[in-house]
């Protein structure tokens, strides 16, 4: 479980399930996407996609701390933290007949590149 899908890959797998594969209006497309999560957090909305989950802001109020070394209280600002919950689908995917790893395959080659397998090795196309 050690790979990562970055949002170049992911929008390479976006852009390979479309016709035609038009990958700059695809990224255009997820930035977009991305940037309104951002910018609907920052105001503490509250970002619901059905299905997938939900993207909240927790706050973490004000407090007084020590300092571990010297034992003198430090004041700890508010900190705001993004959280993520997922939706019942999401969890059902995930959790489907007990399997773990990935189980969902690229079913149309990425173009361009090298298929990357859920693991993060590289695949021969």
């Amino acid at each position: 479980m050690d790979s990562v899908v970055i949002k170049s890959l992911l929008v390479l797998r976006i852009a390979a399930q479309s016709s035609p594969p038009i990958r700059r209006y695809i990224e255009k497309a997820v930035n977009a996407m991305l940037d309104e999560i951002v910018a609907a957090m920052a105001c503490g909305d509250r970002v619901e996609l059905r299905d997938f989950g939900t993207f909240v802001v927790k706050v973490r109020k004000a407090r007084v701390g020590r300092n571990p070394k010297t034992g003198a209280q430090v004041h700890v600002p508010v900190k705001v933290r993004p959280a993520f919950k997922p939706g019942k689908e999401i969890r059902k995917r995930l959790n489907a007949d007990g399997q773990t790893g990935c189980a969902i395959a690229i079913s149309k080659p990425v173009p361009h590149t090298k298929m990357i397998d859920c693991v993060g090795r590289k695949q021969s196309a």
